[in-house]
């Protein structure tokens, strides 16, 4: 079985992939001084609280915080005796190479993001990831990362808003009932709600009119599914797409590989 691990900002996600589906999901706060024996004990409990017994013999790592995946890899030797793939790396290839400026370092997590929609959906795609940032990734006809737009993340938002104007309190972000907020908190919620509305179909716009084509827009993260709550804002929502990104790449090197 293959272990996957979505190493992010603020959270990192560890799922199994039995070659058919994801037995399991499973997510931790990611944090860079967190030991090989910590992700272990961490992973070991919930896979024994749901008894899930997998034999894991391939592990692959995506990480946007290159400071975990020493330990993640470590983790991956010591306790199921494999060298992980970790995207990014030289020795982890990609079905297609991302087409832009040389020099330029690509995420990992954008690549795997148009690597599972591609595989999913077809060429010609625009994901829109709500993570820590807003991002917005761009695969093309032949699902190459073609390059994408950042933009800050909505929670990022509305923490700014409040550290940096005293009287605002923290909110949570949700779909407001009207436009026109009665008091602050419903003000804020609006704000943010309708704002990243705008600013995903102004980007997505412009997006499809520098490329002149149509475009598929797939939404994934953890607010994808309240902004689908505005009437044609996506095509699709995936809330795995990554994972599956990360299968994908691994079957590719393990094909390329024999």
């Amino acid at each position: 079985m293959l272990l996957c691990i979505d190493c992010g900002n603020t959270n990192t996600v560890f799922s199994i992939w039995d070659g058919r589906e994801f037995l399991c999901t499973f997510r931790t706060s990611t944090h860079h001084a967190r030991t090989s024996d910590a992700y272990f004990t961490w992973f070991s409990t919930l896979l024994n609280h749901h008894r899930i017994e997998p034999e894991i013999t391939d592990v692959i790592i995506s990480s946007t915080v290159p400071r975990v995946v020493f330990n993640l890899r470590v983790f991956s030797d010591q306790y199921y005796g494999c060298r992980p793939y970790v995207v990014g790396k030289p020795d982890c290839m990609l079905p297609v190479e991302p087409r832009v400026d040389q020099g330029t370092t690509v995420g990992p997590d954008r690549i795997v993001n148009a690597t599972g929609a591609f595989d999913r959906h077809g060429g010609n795609l625009i994901v829109v990831d709500f993570g820590t940032a807003t991002t917005f990734d761009v695969a093309g006809r032949d699902g190459a990362y073609v390059g994408g737009v950042i933009a800050p993340g909505v929670n990022l938002s509305l923490e700014a808003l409040h550290m940096a104007a005293a009287a605002l309190p923290h909110v949570d972000i949700t779909k407001p009932q009207r436009v026109v907020g009665t008091n602050t908190v419903a003000c804020m919620q609006s704000g943010i709600f309708w704002g990243y509305v705008g600013l995903v179909k102004e980007i997505c716009a412009r997006i499809k009119a520098e490329r002149e084509q149509q475009m598929k827009i797939i939404a994934t993260g953890g607010l994808a599914p309240l902004f689908a709550q505005t009437v044609d804002l996506f095509d699709v929502i995936e809330d795995d797409v990554t994972m599956h990104g990360l299968t994908v790449i691994y079957q590719y090197n393990k094909d390329n590989n024999t």
